[in-house]
């Protein structure tokens, strides 16, 4: 069972520490212990970055009581799916972190869900029991004890493992004001922020549905019969690719130039007014070709990253109706980009959302797994900037620092060096080329192969590359190959 949702890693900068009693003055290095179940659970969206909903989490805990790997789960909706949701957490989070080098001695486990319609905190509570116990089972078959079991609903918390009524009474415990505990105040010092739920940040990157889809999707449509053809015509191919990535820099540097407004939503809407539909058409139709892609993903640190990201954000919103799958593209380079930038919160999201959209997305896959098991993303960054330098001596351009939309197409990115990837499994070299869903062309009226009867094909734009001997995880990182 695997849910892309997933959450793992280990603490780096900004660790907050636990153990010791918390006297005076907060500063960054200020251990602040946390001793009872109200602590921990106004803890954990400051251990996580943001308010988990629906959601089963696991956090380790080191020799010296500091807070060390933690794991997130969304919670199935059949209970028949919990022992193996359990199982999958719990195995994810130990193995992993033994993997690193480090040994978890403790865990504490959280269950959060808000009640159902009909329900209370209390009967989340125990709906929820035996999944608290799976956890503390599989946990525990990994000789690994859960130490604390918390239920978190509907602004209250119950301890699964606490049985004195006068510490942990029935109806639940009132959770704290957010932001004024002493975690809240170190979690600011070491620069940890909390940026409201998952569900608001999934917002920002889900395909509309508005009015203007139906708009976005026409011209989706129009791009798709002028622009296929070409991506698939070898001859034609490297020329949208330049069209493509000229086209993205020139709106990369308009997001730059646009005057700031304040909030998340209204940034998104002022972005996508600095939008058109035609434009977002070509770039999604553009990107579906995987050297395309690539290139796009130089644009990664800097002035560029910021303005990048917000362009792939605002693409992934774009990719409506039939054109959902589409989002991998934008969704993976946007997780990329926030990766590179060191926001592992919103890359892990958004490469789980672009897991969604195309489970077999293998470049999303290869980044989704570096990124939970923390590693450094300085590797592709320079296996990047690498492409970048070579590109802009062939062509005579200044190699300090070449610009993406006068580069062209070719050949794959050098192989990578992403430290502590898998390898991955080789396939046959005598296999044969294969294409991944190689769209059919409509009829006359646009309504299907013969013209006639409703038609759910719409054109697809997909790269194509001969299989070959399989490199490693880590070479296929940095080259972001594609499934198929």
């Amino acid at each position: 069972m695997t849910n892309h949702s997933e959450t793992t890693g280990p603490f780096e900068n900004g660790d907050i520490t636990a153990g010791v009693p918390f006297s005076g003055p907060i500063t960054p290095d200020t251990p602040i212990a946390l001793r009872t179940s109200a602590e921990l659970a106004d803890a954990l969206p400051y251990l996580l970055g943001y308010r988990p909903e629906d959601s089963m989490v696991l956090v380790s805990l080191l020799d010296r009581g500091n807070f060390g790997g933690r794991a997130r789960l969304g919670i199935p909706v059949g209970a028949e799916d919990w022992p193996a949701a359990a199982r999958q957490i719990a195995r994810g989070l130990v193995l992993g972190a033994r993997r690193r080098g480090t040994r978890p001695e403790r865990i504490v486990a959280y269950v959060c869900q808000e009640p159902r319609p009909g329900e209370s905190g209390r009967d989340v509570k125990l709906r929820l029991a035996p999944l608290a116990q799976l956890l503390r089972t599989e946990c525990g078959g990994l000789d690994v004890p859960v130490i604390e079991a918390l239920c978190v609903s509907d602004n209250r918390f119950w301890s699964y493992v606490c049985p004195v009524e006068s510490c942990c009474p029935p109806e639940g415990t009132p959770m704290g004001m957010p932001g004024t505990s002493a975690m809240a105040a170190a979690a600011t010092y070491a620069g940890i922020q909390v940026r409201g739920s998952l569900r608001e940040l999934r917002a920002r990157m889900q395909p509309w549905e508005t009015s203007a889809a139906l708009e976005q999707e026409v011209a989706l449509d129009a791009a798709g019969m002028a622009l296929v053809p070409r991506i698939l015509d070898d001859a034609s191919r490297t020329e949208v690719a330049g069209e493509t990535l000229d086209l993205a820099g020139r709106i990369i540097r308009r997001f730059a130039e646009a005057a700031p407004v304040s909030g998340i939503h209204p940034a998104d809407v002022r972005d996508d007014a600095l939008l058109g539909h035609d434009e977002a058409a070509a770039l999604i139709l553009g990107l579906q070709d995987r050297t395309t892609r690539d290139r796009a993903a130089a644009w990664m640190e800097g002035d560029e990253a910021a303005p990048a990201l917000r362009l792939w954000r605002a693409l992934a919103r774009r990719c409506v109706g039939p054109y959902r799958e589409h989002a991998a593209a934008p969704l993976t380079l946007a997780g990329w980009v926030a990766w590179s930038t060191g926001d592992e919160l919103e890359a892990r999201e958004a490469l789980a959302m672009a897991l969604g959209a195309d489970p077999e997305y293998l470049f999303a896959q290869l980044l989704h797994r570096a990124c939970d098991e923390g590693l450094d993303p300085e590797s592709i960054r320079r296996c990047l900037r690498q492409e970048r330098q070579g590109r802009a001596l062939e062509e005579g351009l200044p190699s300090k620092r070449p610009k993406i939309p006068e580069q062209k197409s070719g050949s794959p990115l050098p192989p990578g060096t992403l430290l502590g990837a898998l390898e991955a499994p080789e396939a046959d070299p005598a296999a044969p080329t294969r294409r991944k869903r190689r769209p059919r062309s409509t009829g006359p009226t646009g309504t299907g192969p013969s013209g006639t009867g409703p038609c759910a094909d719409r054109p697809q734009a997909r790269s194509r590359r001969p299989t070959r001997s399989r490199p490693s995880t880590a070479d296929r990182a940095c080259r972001g190959e594609e499934h198929g």
